[in-house]
């Protein structure tokens, strides 16, 4: 079992590493680095450059009395590393060791050499320690979205760099998709002088108009793409820092540029018909061994990212050459079309060496043999792939997806949807309970994801990026053993200076105060617990809706509600109040814990925490895959509770959430019924919507009603509308 031994000083490195053991000695920076190595002169120069950006440290070339040794030595034929990403960090009064089997273990070994000196509380006096550092996991990434808004090459690059300080080693880049197409291809310029532009800079506004495209020489052209030498030089980038680059070329589906400019790959013929290319039709595959061969010339990464999502395959049900091609392969279904053609892709990039990589959709209709999954509609992908013996990237939109929202939606920049804190990403494992150890073996690793459908800008980028990256980057690294959110916290508190002193524009963290709390039903109680992003701060909170004062109550624990509260934190940092107070309402109501009865069902996806999550007595946070939102596709809440006897009732209602991206909408209709034989209901209320399926934001509404009634049988009814189908989410009926 290995041990963490947390003592002052304080060690603030990123990601933990597994195993620390600190002495009671230092090592003195203000004496010189001697430097000793068996590393070959092209790395010597390399690393030095790293450990010269450090200004707290120089660096001499012969002896000198009481200098200090900087030894960085492979030992290839040691076995006690586990990897070849692992490393040794010894530091001693005069004597500082990085030992690995590989020049990528040194390469990791001196960033975290280099954190410690950046971030350490005693100034030139470096704690005399012991680290035993490799990573839990191959595969570290962060996959970016260039199609639906461009960036450049040096932003690219900058985004490496800080990759590589955080141990981070795969770099998914999103070229190709229906906004626009980014990469040069030789044999078929069309790709970049017409599909890789249009005349909205923004997605949003691109999404909103026909979604033509412009030539590359028309005045009104905004989006841009990269040549062969920028992507040369870019690859070539990231391997010195030990990133390695994973193209996704999208395919059959999310490819309305490709299809716009060469239409004969559609099923129609037509531009602007089709967003798929038709399978039925030889020509597609041409073209697409033909952009994969060019592709593979520049990346020399094992994958290659195919995409294979959200394919519409409507066309192929119609169209004559896929009917065809059916026939032909003794296919039934066009579920087994699309697997036909991830196969046939799959044996290209094995012919050549190569392995697909795709997102969980090209498991359906059977997965190619050698294929690996990268599961993003949650972990069922993840899980069903790995159980058929694939390996797969974990990378559910819940905890890996960068684009949803980091804190209280009002005080944020638009982003798509969903509520993923810091917290959250940290909390990920990336190991399904239900694998085996030998199962576990072949997930491959985690990545985050930023889509950019609402990040225009490189500055909005860093700010959705940064600091999720780094509890991504623990995520990633770290055994689930050594890690804490209260010690991450802390340090990345410590982190996030830095990265605005590098230029970096993250997010600094929310001012609100997260409030959570369980319920105890043998006490009829709950027990609230509060939580800031924020350190060091302080939290005053009251019992009564009230806003807190630096005179109200201190919170040092968790502590006890009973009844119907109203909870009210604040953060407090040098005795003064900063950010909006934070208010949640507790009701520990007559349903909780009774009987309830679905007459609709709700999503599988969704379930919240199964059949009593509307009446736990837990209310839903900003997120509607926290666990405690309900989800219902394309069909009404319709459900019965049964409160065991006949009760007054004073109030019934139940909230709502409204984020578009997603498609998750307000009822449009709500009818609450009572009874006191569970056969024969009276309407006590039916609320129509007021609010438009257009408006923008994560917006919440509580649909109630108010009054005296009396009866058994409670039954709420959320009418979807069926203009648009789409989510119903719901978290509580609070029944009073």
């Amino acid at each position: 079992m290995l041990t963490l031994l947390m003592a002052k000083p304080r060690l603030d490195i990123i990601p933990q590493p597994q195993s620390v053991q600190l002495t009671h000695s230092f090592c003195d920076l203000n004496n010189p680095l001697l430097l000793r190595t068996n590393l070959p002169d092209s790395l010597v120069t390399r690393f030095s450059k790293y450990l010269n950006t450090t200004p707290r440290v120089h660096f001499i070339n012969e002896p000198r009395k009481h200098a200090n040794l900087l030894k960085l030595w492979i030992d290839s034929k040691d076995t006690s590393f586990v990897s070849k990403e692992a490393y040794q960090l010894v530091i001693k009064k005069h004597l500082i060791l990085i030992r690995a089997s590989s020049d990528v273990g040194i390469f990791y070994g001196i960033q975290t050499l280099l954190q410690l000196i950046q971030f350490n509380e005693e100034g030139s006096r470096l704690p005399a320690l012991v680290i035993k550092d490799w990573p839990r996991f191959a595969y570290r990434g962060f996959h970016l979205d260039v199609s639906r808004n461009f960036f450049s090459v040096g932003f690219i690059k900058k985004q490496l760099d800080m990759m590589a300080y955080y141990k981070l080693n795969r770099f998914h880049w999103h070229l190709t998709d229906g906004p626009g197409w980014r990469i040069e291809i030789k044999k078929y310029p069309l790709l970049t002088d017409v599909a890789a532009w249009r005349k909205q800079e923004k997605w949003t506004n691109w999404w909103a108009s026909d979604r033509h495209y412009v030539n590359k020489n028309d005045s009104s052209a905004h989006g841009g793409y990269y040549t062969l030498d920028q992507i040369r030089d870019v690859v070539a980038y990231a391997a010195k820092r030990y990133i390695t680059i994973i193209p996704e070329i999208e395919m059959p589906a999310h490819s309305e540029e490709v299809l716009a400019v060469y239409p004969q790959l559609s099923c129609s013929g037509k531009p602007y018909t089709n967003s798929v290319f038709c399978v039925g039709n030889e020509e597609t595959f041409q073209f697409l061994e033909n952009v994969l061969t060019e592709v593979m010339k520049l990346f020399p990464s094992k994958y290659i990212h195919i995409g294979g999502d959200e394919a519409d395959k409507t066309a192929w049900k119609t169209c004559p050459k896929c009917q065809e091609r059916m026939k032909e392969e003794h296919l039934t279904n066009v579920d087994q079309l699309q697997s036909y053609f991830i196969k046939r892709i799959e044996n290209f990039l094995n012919a050549h060496g190569r392995k697909l990589l795709g997102w969980d959709e090209i498991l359906e209709g059977g997965l190619a043999p050698n294929a690996a999954v990268e599961s993003w509609r949650g972990e069922d992908g993840g899980i069903a792939a790995v159980k058929s013996g694939h390996k797969v990237i974990m990378a559910p939109g819940q905890y890996c997806y960068f684009d949803h929202y980091q804190a209280d939606p009002s005080t944020q920049p638009e982003a798509i949807g969903g509520y993923l804190p810091i917290e959250k990403v940290y909390s990920y494992n990336p190991v399904p309970l239900v694998f085996t150890p030998q199962e576990a073996k072949l997930v491959m690793g985690v990545e985050g994801c930023l889509w950019t459908e609402y990040v225009p800008t490189p500055e909005h980028a860093e700010y959705m990026m940064y600091p999720r990256l780094l509890a991504l980057a623990e995520v990633a690294w770290t055994m689930p053993g050594q890690k804490s959110w209260q010690n991450f916290k802390q340090r990345v508190n410590v982190h996030i200076p830095y990265l605005l002193s590098k230029g970096y524009l993250p997010f600094t963290l929310s001012n609100e105060i997260s409030i959570n709390y369980t319920a105890n039903y043998p006490k009829k109680e709950f027990l609230v617990n509060l939580d800031s992003e924020k350190y060091p701060s302080t939290i005053h909170y009251t019992l009564n809706g009230t806003q807190p004062t630096i005179h109200s109550l201190c919170y040092k624990k968790p502590f006890p509600v009973k009844g119907s509260k109203i909870v009210s934190a604040q953060l407090f940092q040098n005795n003064v109040p900063e950010g909006k107070v934070s208010i949640q309402h507790l009701d520990y109501h007559e349903a909780i814990d009774k009987t309830i009865i679905y007459n609709a069902p709700y999503s599988q996806a969704y379930p919240g925490s199964g059949k009593n999550t509307l009446i736990d007595g837990l209310c839903g946070g900003q997120d509607y895959g926290d666990g405690h939102w309900q989800g219902f596709l394309n069909n009404n809440v319709d459900v019965t509770i049964d409160l065991g006897k006949i009760e007054k009732l004073s109030s019934i209602h139940a909230n709502f959430m409204q984020t578009i991206g997603p498609e998750i909408y307000f009822p449009k209709d709500v009818i609450i019924e009572v009874s006191n034989d569970g056969k024969n209901f009276s309407e006590l209320t039916r609320i129509k919507n007021t609010i438009s399926d257009k408006a923008n934001g994560l917006l919440f509404k509580n649909f109630g009603w108010a009054g005296a009634a009396q009866g058994r049988f409670v039954r709420y009814i959320a009418e979807i509308d069926a203009s648009h189908g789409g989510w119903l989410f719901t978290d509580e009926i609070v029944v009073w």
